[in-house]
């Protein structure tokens, strides 16, 4: 079960979870449960949140999952299309309902009477840079090359700013972290480095923000996460080939590359050498994201000053 006794010390969470997995916000879970299934339940205890770390490897994290009127809820946030999700929420399930039947008083998976159960949700709410529909559903059976005993569906929501709209309306939460992610993402194009970028988008989010207040108070916790989430390797092969596009144009590739590449490269060590000072990353850990050596990432320990 998810701790409650406050924010996750260990900052392995990703900022979806960080906002709906939290047991002392479960009003904006509940608002996201209603928002899905056009509900309208009203807060209570009866609503428990479930949190399974680590599962199946620990880049493999189930979000959140809670019962609501005998539902299982499996929801996951994925910043990158993940065609394989309706496996990834077979493994979960499985575990979700183990610890279920063994939790349970009044389960008795050995009983000659049909035992119910409740019945499974499965949701990935995506907001990667990539164009998808505003909902699709993703199956298992089409994992296997013959026909399945098994199926599982997973409605896979668009939640970029402007897609769902009747959805965002519906629950204000999740329509301020989507407007939270796009606001960085566009800040990102114009400062220079993700850590300003955070800064400027939290600043600029609304005053009647519901989740404002929150990420304000975990700025150092929110900019981790943000990072965490942030594909490295892909900003800078990123800009490897834009700088080599628009030095080709002009003739001088060479120079530009690199200028552009180191630009952008300064920008995360900035933001990685923050973290540090904030108590968020050890030294060893955000020497490792640089790719550097922790002696050479200490003689970087000026940037963020």
């Amino acid at each position: 079960m998810i701790s409650t006794t406050g924010v996750n010390r260990e900052y392995k969470d990703r900022l979806f979870k960080f906002i709906f997995g939290n047991p002392e916000h479960k009003e904006w879970t509940l608002s996201l449960y209603n928002a899905i299934n056009k509900s309208s339940y009203p807060l209570s205890d009866d609503i428990k949140l479930t949190i399974i770390e680590d599962a199946v490897y620990l880049s493999m994290k189930n979000d959140i999952s809670f019962l609501v009127a005998d539902n299982m809820n499996l929801y996951e946030q994925q910043s990158t299309f993940n065609p394989n999700m309706p496996m990834r929420f077979f493994i979960y399930a499985g575990m979700v309902y183990a610890r279920f039947i063994k939790e349970s008083s009044s389960y008795h998976q050995y009983s000659s009477r049909l035992q119910k159960a409740p019945t499974p949700k499965c949701v990935c709410f995506y907001n990667g840079i990539g164009e998808k529909e505003d909902m699709e559903v993703l199956k298992l059976s089409d994992s296997f090359s013959g026909e399945s005993d098994i199926e599982v569906y997973v409605t896979m929501i668009n939640i970029n700013y402007g897609h769902n709209k009747e959805l965002m309306e519906a629950c204000r939460a999740l329509n301020d972290y989507s407007l939270f992610v796009d606001k960085v993402r566009t800040f990102q194009k114009v400062k220079d480095n993700l850590s300003a970028a955070i800064d400027a988008a939290l600043d600029d989010l609304p005053d009647d923000s519901l989740i404002k207040p929150y990420l304000i108070l975990n700025k150092a916790e929110v900019k981790y996460m943000c990072i965490t989430e942030y594909d490295e390797e892909r900003i800078f092969a990123e800009a490897r080939e834009d700088a080599r596009e628009e030095g080709l144009k002009e003739g001088r590739a060479e120079g530009l590359a690199e200028g552009k590449a180191e630009g952008k490269a300064e920008g995360i060590l900035t933001t990685l050498v923050g973290l540090v000072k904030d108590g968020i990353l050890t030294l060893s850990d955000a020497a490792n994201r640089a790719n550097m050596s922790v002696s050479e990432f200490e003689s970087k320990l000026g940037l963020a000053e």
